[in-house]
């Protein structure tokens, strides 16, 4: 049976990275650099936090603390293209902002392991790539020292356009959205074996989107399934919430009532409902048969 999907908010300009705080939504709006936040007990709305330099995905790690992907803008060239924590107080605690002395393009989306350690992406989107200093887009890891900082470490050489990504329950498997836009481009859901030492062997594709729109956004549920936001409504299947299993078959697909989905995560006090975000701006949720894995609050 297809999910049915409730409205929570109407298109307000993308909305992305969503990820449940124990009682809320928190959820990225890009254009505005805003962090709202949706109240689970209320239904309201309101702004959690104000100049993240058009943040895109977050994530809570085990302690409840809140990571980001600013994605910022050659307006801001002091700041942005980065991954911070974002502190209750209200500073921002930058984790890493160059690789190899040279800016980002764009972090986008990322996921924290076990060890504590943060894996991102860092593709550019858009035409206007006059202001990048790496001429290659890929997955990193930031791995936290003895002494404070943190060391980046490049993880993919062989990703075009990296978006989302998750790793296994088990973190032994880094999964990639690859996600090139264009012709002979690939737009594929890849499975990378994480090696003892940190790096990354040969992927697999579980899934290839070519010629329409792959994955954006995903998350976990507790079996290790894939729940992946991906379409649109230029060809192919249209929006869609898909289910994988780790070997990429597809479990259920579940249209979504409007175009481009950007990314979900499972909510409310039970992990059951997955909260969706737009490229228009939405906000849906959908009371589901599955649970959420996350790493905050863990059930």
């Amino acid at each position: 049976m297809s999910w049915q999907f409730e409205l929570l908010l109407e298109p307000i300009g993308l909305t992305e990275g969503p990820a449940w705080d124990g009682s809320g939504l928190l959820f990225t709006n890009i254009p505005n650099s805003r962090i709202l936040r949706y109240d689970g007990a209320t239904g309201e709305i309101s702004i959690f936090r104000e100049g993240t330099n058009l943040a895109n995905g977050l994530m809570l790690d085990k302690t409840g603390k809140l990571y980001a992907c600013e994605g910022g803008t050659p307006e801001q060239s002091d700041i942005g293209r980065r991954i911070v924590r974002y502190e209750p107080d209200g500073t921002t605690v930058v984790i890493v902002d160059r690789f190899e002395g040279k800016r980002f393009n764009s972090p986008n989306d990322l996921a924290i392991d076990n060890q504590g350690r943060i894996w991102f992406t860092d593709p550019r989107y858009g035409n206007d790539r006059s202001d990048m200093e790496l001429d290659h887009e890929s997955v990193y890891r930031a791995d936290p020292q003895a002494d404070g900082t943190w060391q980046v470490v490049r993880v993919t050489f062989d990703t075009t356009a990296p978006n989302g990504l998750l790793l296994s329950p088990d973190n032994k498997t880094l999964y990639v959205a690859q996600s090139k836009y264009g012709d002979d481009q690939k737009r594929e859901l890849r499975a990378y074996p994480i090696n003892e030492d940190g790096t990354v062997g040969q992927y697999q594709v579980l899934h290839n989107f070519y010629p329409h729109r792959g994955i954006d956004g995903m998350c976990l549920d507790t079996d290790g399934n894939i729940v992946a936001t991906a379409g649109w409504e230029v060809s192919g299947p249209g929006a869609m919430i898909y289910v994988f299993a780790p070997n990429g078959r597809v479990l259920e697909t579940h249209p979504l009532p409007a175009e481009r989905p950007t990314n979900c995560t499972f909510g409310d006090a039970d992990l059951r409902t997955l909260y969706v975000t737009t490229i228009a701006g939405h906000l849906f949720r959908a009371r589901t048969g599955r649970q959420g894995l996350l790493h905050y609050p863990a059930l």
